[in-house]
């Protein structure tokens, strides 16, 4: 794998590794935590898997994990819940393997010239990765939301514990329940590029006055990879660390609660069962 390609083989991937492949034509990538034995936890749209529309289509997720012949039971999940469980081959669905990158330095962050590849965040030991990956198999995470919840965000609560402080909601906010936390706000690489272009352009229409084309262009650069760089989470000073059972409480998860013994000791359970025998690095 070189410095800025992070492609890698199947032989490559180990338990606890945030992967992610592109779809329609690289216009976006799908993230998740490979947990081990070609098992993939990852958080889609609800609305996606509960849509008997959405799942007659030939090319969709749903359709080929319900076919599914090596696997028989990929797409795994729990009642209302995005957080899915699926083989690697339903996961990828003929595209590219991709590994997120975790403590690059700046230079090496700043080098990624798309974001949602890599993060300066240091990611915790992978045995607490896949602990959290397949916690939230059982309680799941939350309302998916395209700019504020996703797959990425998903992923990167994972390998980290992070969340942003200012979007931790108490009882009294008045906010629905089930989005007091907005743990993806800034934290998704995809998100973060998208919103620094359009931060970049208008930068750069503020320096009108400068003619050359090659300026505004430098100026425009310059902005989106800065501002990419400060939303990133591993150097934000707006997050903070939170075990993945205090997650669920603020999210509002509260028709888990009664099935918290349980489902904590399933995921245990899971994880003992998917990693017997397994190194991890």
């Amino acid at each position: 794998m070189g410095v800025l390609i992070n492609r890698v083989e199947r032989s490559e991937i180990k338990p606890g590794d945030h992967i992610y492949t592109y779809r329609a034509a690289y216009t976006y990538s799908h993230h998740g935590i490979f947990v081990g034995e070609n098992k993939v936890v990852h958080f889609t749209a609800q609305k996606h898997l509960n849509s008997s529309s959405w799942a007659s289509s030939g090319s969709s997720l749903y359709n080929s994990m319900i076919t599914c012949s090596s696997y028989p039971e990929c797409g795994f999940r729990k009642p209302n819940s995005g957080v899915l469980r699926s083989c690697l081959d339903c996961f990828l669905r003929n595209g590219s393997l991709y590994r997120y990158e975790y403590g690059v330095s700046k230079s090496v962050f700043l080098a990624h010239v798309r974001g949602g590849t890599c993060s300066t965040a240091k990611s915790d030991p992978p045995e607490e990765v896949t602990r959290r990956a397949l916690y939230l198999l059982q309680t799941g995470f939350g309302n998916y939301d395209l700019l504020q919840n996703n797959c990425e965000d998903f992923a990167l609560y994972c390998k980290t514990g992070l969340v942003i402080e200012g979007k931790v909601k108490t009882e009294g906010s008045g906010q629905k329940k089930g989005n007091k936390l907005g743990v993806g706000v800034g934290a998704s690489g995809q998100v973060s590029s998208v919103s620094s272009v359009f931060d970049a352009a208008s930068e750069a229409i503020r320096y009108s006055t400068l003619k050359s084309l090659v300026s505004r262009a430098t100026v425009m650069a310059a902005m989106y990879f800065l501002d990419r760089y400060a939303t990133d989470i591993g150097v934000r000073d707006d997050v903070i660390k939170m075990a993945v059972e205090d997650l669920a409480v603020n999210m509002g998860w509260e028709g888990h609660h009664g099935e918290e013994a349980d489902d904590t000791e399933a995921s245990k359970q899971d994880f003992i069962t998917m990693n017997s025998g397994t190194s991890f690095y």
